[in-house]
């Protein structure tokens, strides 16, 4: 693969991913293989506590022939600073992440890509859930809290938590540094700034599947009540910027002279 020309930017934030990392990886190499577009995968890894990083430069020796790249931490920073840092690094015209852990799997990238060729700005998963007693409390809080976003923010997305986005480089990178919360908030704010800044969004309907060989980071209660506190804070920025657009429209209009009467 030419290293020149870089058409998609992966980036692959981790922490403690070492059960999942290499099969992982080699589904998504052999998905992005199968693609007609050029790419590279940016490992970000936020201080893992277990093997991540050594697997991390195994997958690279394993791989001369394409173009794997890494980022190590030095402290733990929270998983949107890990993806902007990756973000930051990328050469391609497209950039995006996805969980590893592939509960939306990598075959949706494809779908992703398209949305952005043909003039979307944004392209995310917009997480379809299986009728499952099992994941009936992740369906419930990720409504629950879609709505409530909706309700509070005034932005109609249908998924901004979802960890599968994909974006227009260029459109997207003047964003990143506007965006305050570097953990799991990062995720709606970037996607609130982005509705808010007029860039055009795709929501794709992709199947979750959850993973029981794995434990999950997800803590319903306790994360339900961060995200309302952050929701709550990040209501008064919404309203700023709304107010900053206002103003800016108000002296442009002045300039127009009203219609004489005849």
């Amino acid at each position: 693969m030419s290293e020149s020309v870089v058409e998609l930017s992966l980036v692959v934030a981790c922490y403690n991913e070492e059960y999942e990392l290499v099969d992982s990886v080699r589904q998504v190499v052999e998905i992005l293989d199968s693609a007609r577009w050029s790419w590279e995968i940016i490992f970000v890894d936020d201080v893992s506590r277990d093997r991540t990083r050594e697997l991390i430069d195994r997958l690279i020796a394993q791989y001369p022939d394409k173009t794997l790249r890494k980022l190590f931490h030095d402290h733990n920073t929270g998983r949107g600073r890990t993806v902007a840092d990756g973000f930051r690094l990328a050469r391609g015209r497209f950039i995006g992440y996805i969980d590893i852990d592939l509960e939306v799997h990598a075959r949706y990238m494809p779908s992703m890509l398209l949305a952005l060729e043909q003039g979307a700005d944004v392209a995310t998963a917009h997480r379809m859930y299986k009728v499952e007693p099992r994941l009936f409390h992740r369906f419930v809080a990720s409504q629950s809290y879609a709505h409530l976003m909706r309700w509070l923010l005034g932005v109609h997305l249908k998924d901004t938590e979802t960890g599968y986005k994909f974006f227009n480089r260029e459109r997207i990178l003047p964003l990143l540094d506007q965006v305050a919360n570097e953990r799991w908030f990062w995720d709606t704010e970037i996607m609130v700034r982005a509705a808010l800044a007029g860039l055009t969004i795709r929501e794709i309907p992709c199947l979750f599947m959850r993973r029981y060989d794995k434990q999950s980071t997800v803590n319903v209660i306790a994360d339900s009540i961060d995200y309302f506190k952050n929701l709550w804070r990040f209501r008064k920025v919404v309203r700023q910027i709304r107010a900053g657009q206002s103003a800016a429209v108000a002296p442009i209009a002045s300039l127009i002279d009203p219609p004489q009467a005849e």
